[in-house]
């Protein structure tokens, strides 16, 4: 792990080399492994990478940002930690196409609740690293990037869904994202299911055929 900045669990791929790469990003106060169980059911091609965020919590799990549920405050987010993070993994990509058997042109992000939260800002951030983002149970927060020319997205395609009864994250903050990207021309796709905050099976089966038909 010497050469990565973030620890991670890897999934190789069946292909020795060129293989689409598939990072997948955890939720506040969990870890590498919750996610990495996706990947029984995903497609042998894709190189799979499940990464553990940075700040470790107590008694266990970890988080990419700290966030104050002081009721007074509201659910405050450490922007400055964020943004943080979210170059962490700017730089993971770079080292994980550096050290692995990747294709760079084929790189995917599926992130969950604050996982997907850095995903949308590691998209938006920096275009040219990804090509396909799986966003599940998030939003876009716009404090932690600024938007670029919608020229640098046109490549990119998002996934997005939402809990309608989710009690973490409400989805009337998940519904401002499709607007978000139509605004920018960025080819989207949202979906909602009568679930809270988590993912249900149909929720995967429709993330999973979108990006087996990207990859």
């Amino acid at each position: 792990m010497e050469n990565f900045n973030l620890h991670h669990i890897t999934r190789p791929s069946s292909l020795k080399e060129n293989a689409p790469l598939l990072i997948l990003f955890h939720g506040y106060g969990s870890d590498e492994n919750d996610l990495f169980s996706f990947t029984t059911e995903l497609p042998e091609e894709l190189f799979i990478i499940s990464v553990r965020a940075p700040y470790p919590m107590q008694p266990y799990g970890n988080a990419w940002y700290a966030i104050n549920f002081d009721a007074e405050q509201g659910k405050w987010s450490d922007n400055d930690q964020a943004i943080e993070s979210r170059d962490l993994i700017a730089t993971f990509i770079d080292q994980a196409i550096a050290n692995y058997p990747v294709n760079k042109d084929s790189v995917s992000l599926l992130g969950f609740s604050q996982g997907c939260i850095l995903s949308y800002a590691v998209a938006l951030t920096y275009p040219e690293k990804v090509n396909n983002i799986i966003a599940l149970s998030g939003y876009v927060n716009e404090d932690l990037f600024t938007a670029k020319d919608a020229s640098a997205y046109k490549h990119l395609n998002f996934y997005g869904s939402h809990g309608t009864v989710d009690q973490v994250i409400p989805v009337d903050w998940a519904r401002q994202a499709p607007k978000f990207l139509e605004a920018l021309n960025i080819k989207h796709q949202f979906s909602e299911f009568p679930v809270g905050h988590g993912v249900a099976p149909q929720n995967f089966y429709e993330f999973k055929d979108w990006l087996v038909n990207l990859i």
